[in-house]
């Protein structure tokens, strides 16, 4: 349920940046999501057909691009890509890991008609 809100902040962003470019329509809305985020695309899409109805991003499409989580491990110093399934340094084994990408959230671009 977090994503209405989050949802509505996306839509305020959006219309604000739209309307400072003089843009008369959104068409899509890039997303930067970390891969422990939290944020469900499909949801916040489900969201934003609600929540947009009557303004300039009626009809707008959520387009996601995921960051992978990206770890630096403090006990050996290699920086790695890992997953929900494999939380161990893949080069030595340790899981104190520091994080260095992942839990992303940001509008990144918008396509639009002006």
């Amino acid at each position: 349920m977090h994503e209405l809100s989050i949802t509505q902040s996306i839509l305020d962003i959006s219309l604000k940046a739209a309307a400072e470019q003089h843009a008369t329509r959104i068409r899509a809305i890039r997303l930067r999501l970390g891969a422990f985020s939290g944020v469900v695309p499909e949801c916040v899409q489900m969201y934003l057909d609600v929540l947009a109805k009557g303004t300039a991003a009626e009809g707008a499409k959520i387009e996601a691009v995921t960051v992978p989580l990206r770890v630096e491990c403090r006990a050996c110093g290699t920086v790695s890509e890992i997953d929900r399934r494999h939380i161990a340094c893949p080069a030595c084994g340790s899981v104190d890991l520091h994080r260095l990408s992942g839990r992303e959230f940001l509008v990144d671009s918008l396509e639009v008609d002006v």
